[in-house]
């Protein structure tokens, strides 16, 4: 089989060596019924990879099917993929007023490809297992099983083996469908491939809509071809085509490049120099340790939030506790004194029952925990009077966490954390 005809059929972009293994090995495993599991990033084509195998299997002319059909596993919800596998019968559930065949029925003859199948629930690895071994569907609400004769083809773009480590993802249905694997290399790995890819991208939409094509400077190239391309040839082919169509100018320069990869930084793009090699590694690592430290800023500023939160929550103990303000601090006070007030009253309550004097003081924001004293039988620690006032609010409302949480101040989460920190 030519190469060229193959890539010319499926507009096959490239010439790097990776492409051209997989390419070859998809032609050479295509005529057998062994299972296969294309791997690779998202955005790199194994969808097609699954067109190829399957028009030239023997499976190709296959009549009482629907020859290749493609499922999303991550796509469908975990309560329905049962039944959009294997179909059902009538009164397994709510809703089920007649028979309905699932992919593996409609595949029955052909070849099915479970796209994603590292999201499968393992539940479903179980029944999928029992499919590659036996041959054998059980439709959700029958008890009798149904023969299938399918060809499995499931990709994915997480880490499989990882997964099986972690629990995730069954050892033993890994090695059934890992008879044969094709791996697609990501367009970081072939980089002499990305200048072909734009071009071809830019003549397709410069057909579609009958404008100029557009080019790239030297410059240009070289930024392009330095690019992570995180998405793959699906973030390039969408560059090129709002490129294309937004700009006026039929020569692309690095600077207009530029404006549509701005959140890349030019320092970390080391195939900017010609022969510094392809996309750095520690530039990803850079960028990743930049954005965990955003993310523990953002943590930080959320425990503030909720520090302040609870420094409110405390004010409204009033309905069943509450503080004293004295007039003039004491000795003992004067190195956390509290703010002065425009009224000056003593709130003493037996325990937690207080009768409050109408004008109640308030509370600033600054007050610390440690400033406001509970008036019981000993001082309390801070997380023991955090729970009391959740404890009475919940107990007001009872129940009503939505209410005990208006009442407090603080936002549900905060109350739900709260309750599940404190065991309520």
């Amino acid at each position: 089989m030519d190469l060229q005809t193959l890539k010319n059929r499926y507009d096959i972009i490239g010439n790097d060596p990776k492409l051209l293994i997989a390419l070859n090995k998809a032609i050479q495993v295509a005529p057998t019924d062994l299972s296969i599991l294309i791997t690779g990033e998202s955005g790199v084509g194994k969808d097609v990879f699954s067109r190829i195998i399957h028009d030239y299997s023997l499976r190709k002319h296959v009549r009482q099917g629907k020859g290749l059909i493609s499922v999303n596993c991550g796509a469908i919800p975990e309560g329905t993929i049962e039944s959009e596998l294997f179909g059902h019968v009538k009164g397994a559930f709510t809703g089920a007023d007649k028979d309905r065949r699932g992919y593996f029925e409609e595949a029955d003859g052909g070849t099915i490809f479970l796209d994603e199948i590292g999201e499968l629930p393992l539940a479903m690895q179980v029944k999928l297992l029992r499919v590659l071994e036996n041959g054998e569907i059980i439709p959700v609400g029958s008890s009798v099983a149904r023969k299938v004769n399918v060809r499995i083809v499931a990709a994915t773009n997480v880490d499989i083996m990882a997964a099986v480590r972690n629990g995730r993802f069954r050892d033993d249905l890994y090695y059934r469908l890992n008879q044969i694997s094709i791996y697609i290399p990501p367009l970081r790995e072939r980089r002499d491939d990305i200048p072909l890819l734009f071009r071809k991208f830019s003549s397709d939409v410069a057909e579609k809509y009958k404008m100029p094509p557009i080019f790239l400077t030297e410059d240009a190239k070289q930024y392009l071809m330095g690019y992570p391309w995180y998405g793959n040839i699906r973030e390039l082919k969408n560059l090129t085509e709002q490129i294309a169509v937004v700009e006026t100018e039929r020569t692309i320069t690095l600077p207009i490049l530029q404006n549509y990869l701005n959140y890349v930084p030019s320092e970390k793009m080391p195939a900017l120099v010609q022969g510094q090699g392809a996309f750095n590694p520690s530039a990803i690592s850079d960028r990743e340790l930049l954005l965990k430290a955003l993310t523990m800023g953002q943590m930080i500023n959320e425990m503030r939030s909720e520090i302040n939160d609870l420094r409110h929550a405390l004010t409204q103990l009033a309905q069943g506790g509450a503080f004293i303000q004295h007039t003039e601090p004491t000795h003992a006070e004067t190195s956390h004194p509290l703010p002065a007030t425009t009224s000056h009253h003593v709130v003493k309550p037996t325990g937690y029952n207080a009768v409050i004097t109408p004008a109640e003081p308030s509370m600033p924001e600054d007050v610390e925990f440690q400033d406001m004293e509970l008036v019981d039988d000993e001082p309390l620690a801070l997380d023991e009077r955090t729970r009391r006032a959740i404890i009475m609010a919940l107990e007001r409302h009872k129940g009503n966490r939505r209410l005990a949480a208006q009442e407090l101040h603080i936002s549900e989460r905060t109350l739900y954390r709260k309750i599940k920190e404190y065991h309520i």
